[in-house]
């Protein structure tokens, strides 16, 4: 494994960087990557931007929004908050968070934090989460990233993000406030992020001295070039919101779903799938290929089989899909 250090706050850069290294690194060695951005929301791939962020706060003080190219839920930023991207090889069938949440945990544990792998996703300790993580499949290659909120802000976690209550409730928890935490509470010296920082580095290249890939001259203008024309536009971090004219949301063991659909003559004439969901596949696939189906319960019953859908958002039930995309009443 090779670390490829980046000094950046940019959350527009860091997002490219990591992109770019998952799409033109040479596979042949595996990746580390530790990174802080300065206050962003960060929203998941799948997700209605205008949904997630609390508009007056982020205007009002100043916090970046950027899409990231994985699924999950929005997360706040800020320099209190370590992020890692392990990039490499994949080496298994669709998204495997626990290998890399494992990984990370070890040596975690190596510092002296007793810290679990835990959900779908995420990390605790102490029964409350600390790090939550998502996953991105290139063709042959996997990009896992996660956060690891070590001295953040947490007030400003909740005032950022605009959480549902269904998410609480099905958590059983009250607050977003009371269910996240900081590690270096749990650190009897409290050394800063950069001194914590480089004590992980010990544990992940297992006590000897990180080895260093550096970016060159090149390498640099094609991240550029993504924060450019990807990662500045409002067209990827925001996006139209889609028109519709029949939409249903809920919450499954993948996550949450929300479908909007314009209806035309009995017909789908188009499709947009959002939510806090992981998926391996294409979701453009999906969409496209619900556009142009008859607006009845029988063809979407022949499309949830003929498309997949369960494979697109991970055991996704026919009775479920059926309440999503059917107006009330009509299931």
């Amino acid at each position: 494994m090779l670390y490829v250090p980046n000094d950046s706050n940019d959350p527009r850069f860091n997002l490219a960087f990591e992109e770019y290294v998952l799409k033109n690194f040479d596979m042949d060695n595996s990746y580390l990557l530790l990174w802080r951005n300065a206050p962003t929301v960060v929203v998941g791939r799948f997700q209605n931007t205008p949904d997630e962020v609390n508009e007056d706060y982020v205007r009002k003080h100043g916090v970046h929004v950027v899409r990231r190219m994985t699924g999950g839920g929005a997360v706040y930023h800020d320099l209190g908050n370590l992020n890692f991207s392990f990039i490499e090889r994949k080496t298994a069938e669709g998204i495997d968070m626990k290998l890399f949440c494992n990984r990370m945990a070890c040596a975690l544990n190596g510092v002296g934090l007793a810290v679990e792998v835990s959900g779908r996703n995420d990390m605790t300790i102490d029964g409350r989460k600390f790090s939550g993580n998502a996953q991105y499949i290139y063709h042959d290659r996997v990009l896992h990233h996660g956060t690891l909120l070590y001295d953040s802000n947490l007030g400003n976690v909740q005032a950022a993000l605009n959480v549902k209550p269904d998410k609480i409730a099905s958590k059983g928890i009250k607050s977003v406030r009371s269910r996240v935490t900081n590690l270096i509470d749990y650190m009897p010296e409290r050394p800063g992020i950069d001194q914590f920082q480089e004590s992980l580095l010990l544990q992940l290249f297992e006590g000897g001295p990180a080895k260093e890939r550096f970016l060159t001259e090149e390498e640099l203008d094609g991240i550029m070039k993504l924060v450019a024309e990807k990662y500045s536009r409002w067209e990827w971090n925001y996006g139209k919101s889609p028109a519709y004219n029949v939409s249903n949301r809920g919450r499954f063991a993948c996550g949450e779903v929300a479908i909007y659909l314009w209806v035309d003559r009995g017909v789908i004439r188009s499709c947009r799938i959002h939510g806090d969901f992981f998926t391996a596949l294409n979701m453009d696939d999906l969409e496209q290929g619900l556009a142009g189906t008859e607006y009845s319960e029988q063809a979407l019953q022949r499309a949830y089989f003929d498309l997949s859908v369960a494979e697109y958002l991970e055991g996704l039930k026919l009775d479920a899909f059926l309440g999503l995309t059917l107006e009330p009443g009509t299931v």
